[in-house]
């Protein structure tokens, strides 16, 4: 699964900190998220959708 989280918290001028705090999940959470390493639960795709200020569908899309 490909994401846009690093486009998109950059775009609103977060640091991997700011987010994983916002979402209650580590740093290294969220730079394992960015790198895919890591696939979040459904839960915590949609809290980095709303702190990203978008949706789950435009976040994340299938690897190709």
């Amino acid at each position: 699964m490909d994401n846009h989280i690093r486009e998109k918290r950059k775009e609103l001028g977060l640091s991997q900190e700011e987010l994983a705090k916002r979402c209650g999940v580590s740093r290294q959470t969220v730079n394992a998220i960015e790198n895919n390493k890591y696939d979040p639960t459904l839960t915590l795709a949609f809290h980095l959708a709303r702190e990203l200020e978008t949706t789950v569908d435009q976040l994340f899309s299938p690897a190709e």
